[in-house]
């Protein structure tokens, strides 16, 4: 009931006060995202924490002048891998044998399976899955953001080449999928902070196939 209270609470914050969050709410924040599920385990994206406010000008300008990028305490952009390649993915297996201390003939045998899959796809069809899986993790840092009090405004609306270009993403194999502005609401100044929550009715969304 706590959590559900706390999504009520949430909204697309439109305007934010400047205020700094905690390095300990971030840090939960980040956690969370950092436990999300993804495909196979392999994590493919790495999350970019935007503190500088000259970065985050430059960022705002190309995306579509929202305030909330300049105004929020820290600027979360996750960015997906732009293809998956065979060191990626062994990374992942190689840290997996080495945390649990064994390895596991099944898992092995799924190590090739993906080796013999993902490099020979076309880059743009891996980085369209890397993306899903990131979107993953951004919705588990939004949802511990609320848990923490924490107001967040999910945004797509943003030129990905540029920010990319902005981070020098490109070099580090990655482009931007979303953007998460984590900070504090203006109620002084947000259109939206005192309207209803409207989603559709548990009627219109949910079927049970019993």
């Amino acid at each position: 009931m706590e959590l559900l209270e706390k999504l009520k609470w949430r909204y697309a914050t439109k305007a934010m006060n400047g205020k700094k969050v905690s390095e300990d709410k971030i840090d939960r924040i980040l956690e969370a995202a950092r436990l999300a599920p993804t495909s196979s385990g392999l994590q493919p994206f790495e999350i970019i924490v935007v503190t500088n406010n000259e970065i985050k000008k430059e960022i705002q300008k190309v995306a579509w002048n929202q305030s909330v990028v300049t105004e929020c305490s820290h600027l979360f952009i996750f960015a997906a891998w732009d293809t998956y390649t065979a060191e990626r993915i062994n990374y992942m297996f190689d840290l997996t044998n080495e945390i649990r201390g064994f390895k596991n003939e099944g898992w092995e045998n799924y190590r090739q399976q993906l080796l013999n899959s993902y490099p020979q796809k076309d880059a743009e069809e891996n980085f369209q899955h890397a993306s899903k899986q990131a979107y993953i993790a951004f919705a588990t840092a939004l949802t511990a953001a609320a848990f923490e009090k924490v107001d967040t405004t999910p945004m797509e609306g943003f030129d990905a080449e540029k920010v990319d270009g902005i981070l020098n993403l490109k070099e580090k194999g990655l482009r931007s999928a979303v953007l998460l502005p984590v900070g504090y609401r203006d109620a002084s100044d947000d259109w939206l902070v005192d309207l209803e929550k409207v989603r559709k009715p548990t009627s219109d969304l949910v079927t049970v196939i019993s």
